[in-house]
């Protein structure tokens, strides 16, 4: 017996093309659908709003519709109220468990709407019905006797508001991503925004690959960590190693960092610099010993800034820091989010998509690399919050130190 079901989207529908997004999907998903009403704004400021009404053969594929349509912000008309079930099993939701996004999140208990705490996606909702809150549970995490939201009925999503050209400090990169953007702009306003939260109290977080230490970026971070512009770090076991390898013996793969050039028996030296470290127990036991004076781990450690590193199946060593159980790794990384008003993450692919899959899509964050298609994949996996500046590494690097620190100069 065919289902239907109404929803409404509002905002700037159009140009934002959530519209077409939103009639794609319901056609995709084995749907159809009915606009019944469909007022445009007048003005660029203006919003649009549309109410459909969606037709599926069941209700099994009503759900799924609706449930995707809320990644776009669209949602039912008449929501009704949650409907909560009891998880049976250890790190098992029911199985018409609600797969949150990463946008704020309302659940409606009763009488009351109930914002969501922490928004993610790709988790289930969990509720409090005693203490009034709900909030997101990764799928690994969710125990037996917690009450967890199903279907979409009594969820409604709420979609950031749109800024301004005139106010954006990001305006100038909502085009496609390119290369082809004034890099010395990017940079002025990227660090205008930096000033901007470090000012409301927030803390900036940055997600770096290796490619800072390869580039010889390592101490224009150095610098922007003493200035307090780093407040806490995510990345894998190779940043830190090259980082203390750089320290300890003066290359990063075993190149020479001054000169450009390898160095006799340098493959050995990242693997000679685990091991001295892995000697102290820790990469903090290593600084406080005089092993590692200089470098971007140095400085977090001297800074009394936490890091999370989370290792790979390619890892050598690893260092005693890194967390080799990803999941553990994942926990670990959720509880230092707290605070965070900007994200910056820096020539790494996968560490740059696990963040953004981790954070609210209300933090801007900025996604930097030599490689447009790393800012492209980062968006389709659902952080449509992220905007890109194609660029090399190093010498963006040095641009912000110089933008942010005083009397900063590239060594």
């Amino acid at each position: 017996m065919t289902q239907s079901e109404k929803v409404e989207l509002s905002g700037h529908v159009l140009d934002s093309g959530m519209l077409s997004r939103t009639l794609d999907d319901i056609l995709e998903l084995g749907g159809d659908y009915l606009i019944e009403r469909f007022d445009v704004g007048k003005r660029p400021e203006d919003d649009s709003y549309a109410r459909i009404t969606i037709t599926a053969p069941d209700e099994v594929t009503l759900q799924s519709i609706t449930q995707r349509l809320q990644t776009h912000g669209v949602n039912l008309v008449d929501p009704g109220e949650a409907v909560i079930k009891p998880v049976e099993q250890d790190g098992v939701f029911p199985i018409d468990f609600y797969s949150s996004t990463n946008l704020d999140t309302e659940v409606r208990v009763g009488e009351r709407w109930i914002r969501v705490g922490n928004p993610e996606m790709d988790c289930g909702l969990v509720v409090d019905e005693a203490a009034g809150t709900v909030r997101t549970v990764p799928v690994s995490d969710v125990r037996v006797g917690e009450r967890v939201v199903c279907g979409a009925q009594g969820v409604r999503v709420i979609l950031p508001p749109k800024e301004q050209a005139d106010d954006s400090v990001f305006e100038f990169m909502n085009s496609v991503v390119s290369s082809e953007k004034p890099q010395a702009l990017q940079v002025k306003q990227i660090a205008q925004h930096m000033r901007d939260v470090k000012a409301a109290g927030e803390r900036i977080l940055w997600v770096c690959g290796p490619a800072v230490v390869h580039t010889g970026a390592a101490p224009a971070m150095s610098a922007l960590i003493d200035a307090g512009y780093v407040d806490v770090l995510f990345a894998g076991n190779a940043l830190a190693t090259h980082d203390i390898e750089s320290a300890i013996y003066g290359t990063s793969l075993g190149v020479d960092l001054s000169k450009g050039s390898g160095v006799d028996h340098g493959h050995e030296h990242h693997i000679r610099a685990i091991n001295q470290v892995r000697h102290h127990g820790s990469i903090a036991g290593a600084v406080e010993a005089g092993l590692i004076k200089t470098g971007v781990m140095a400085q977090m450690v001297r800074n009394n800034k936490p890091f999370v590193l989370v290792g790979s199946v390619r890892d050598d060593g690893p260092l005693p820091d890194v967390y080799t159980d990803v999941i553990e790794g994942q926990r670990a990384m959720r509880g230092e989010l707290g605070g965070v008003g900007y994200a910056i993450m820096v020539a790494t692919m996968l560490h740059a998509i696990a963040t953004g899959n981790l954070l609210p899509a209300k933090i801007p964050l900025v996604c930097v690399d030599i490689n447009p298609a790393t800012v492209t994949k980062l968006s389709d996996r659902g952080s449509a919050q992220a905007t890109g500046v194609v660029t090399d590494i190093g010498l963006f690097m040095e641009q912000l130190a110089q933008e942010l620190v005083p009397g900063y100069s590239a060594i």
